[in-house]
């Protein structure tokens, strides 16, 4: 569930940066051409999408920082119950590395 819901968050977050390129493409590209209230209506429309962006990489952070303090909380609970079994999956992991390392 956290899981999905951080790609939903990582999804709107890269649909909100594309827009803000695609916005400051036009603003820049229109500008020129433009003066007055039309330029002043693209750059209030590229600021409310670059703070819209902002807010959704601060939902993507925050949920990403849960989700780790989670995951952190969980492996000390578990290395906490049972010492031994994280002990042998962790020489098992060193184990497999090592042999890969050697390989190369």
């Amino acid at each position: 569930m956290a899981s999905k819901s951080a790609k939903n968050a990582q999804e709107i977050l890269m649909a909100d940066f594309q827009a803000l390129v695609r916005d400051t493409e036009k603003l820049l590209a229109d500008t020129a051409n433009l003066a007055g209230d039309q330029a002043e209506e693209l750059r209030a429309q590229v600021h409310e999408r670059l703070n819209q962006a902002r807010e959704t990489l601060q939902v993507t952070q925050e949920s990403l920082r849960e989700r780790g303090q989670a995951a952190l909380s969980d492996a000390e609970q578990y290395v906490q119950e049972k010492p031994w079994h994280a002990i042998g999956i962790a020489a098992g992991v060193g184990l497999l590395i090592g042999l890969l390392a050697n390989r190369r």
